[in-house]
């Protein structure tokens, strides 16, 4: 597990230890592939200027950059933030665990734990408030999201739908589109999801 260079918080390991996670492990999995920067540009998606800055530790990416970084690498966004490891259990402590997300009011996204990518899992736990949306372009094809609400409506905007999940309740969604995630009813929202990638 890669040291923390900064003061943390309750909500994980904070921003600039995650992105020196990020910047070594990218840096080591491409050169361990022998990937130039061009070649991962072009299978990621990202442009070569973002993968220099993010390599350098300089950047900041969103958690939509590193899952097109991390696919392109055959691995997943927990092995690019050092969450992962080999043995059959192990345990993950709750300063190791990484916030990805930050909203403007408030709010965070945090991966708990997740297995090596290609075919992999994550759990996250995100907490939102009123006038914060995520938003994602969609994920590999075939993905799916388990979804339960611990506190607050959860809005899902899936496409041309949108769902409300109660607090208590669960939903699953397919999405490999575009979706979104905010508050319904202009109040805190807490959930926990479940992201599985498998691959056929």
């Amino acid at each position: 597990m890669t040291k923390k260079v900064n003061i943390t918080t309750d909500a994980g390991s904070d921003m600039n230890s995650v992105n020196q996670a990020v910047s070594l492990s990218i840096k080591n999995f491409r050169k361990g592939q022998k990937l130039s920067l061009d070649e991962l540009s072009r299978r990621a998606g990202v442009s070569k200027g973002m993968l220099v800055e993010i390599e350098k530790g300089a950047a900041n990416p969103s958690i939509a950059i590193l899952c097109k970084v991390a696919a392109a690498l055959g691995l997943s966004v927990a092995d690019l933030v050092n969450v992962t490891h080999a043995p059959n259990a192990y345990l993950i402590e709750k300063e190791d665990i990484p916030t990805l997300w930050s909203g403007e009011k408030g709010g965070s996204a945090q991966l708990l734990a997740g297995t090596s990518g290609p075919d992999m899992i994550e759990l996250w736990r995100w907490e939102m408030f009123p006038g914060e949306r995520f938003s994602s372009a969609g994920h590999p094809p075939g993905t799916l999201e388990l979804l339960h609400v611990k506190a607050g409506i959860l809005q899902l905007d899936l496409g041309d739908d949108v769902l409300n999940i109660q607090h208590g309740c669960s939903a699953v969604a397919k999405t490999d589109q575009p979706h979104a995630y905010s508050s319904a009813n202009q109040q805190p929202v807490t959930f926990f999801m479940t992201v599985a990638e498998l691959h056929k």
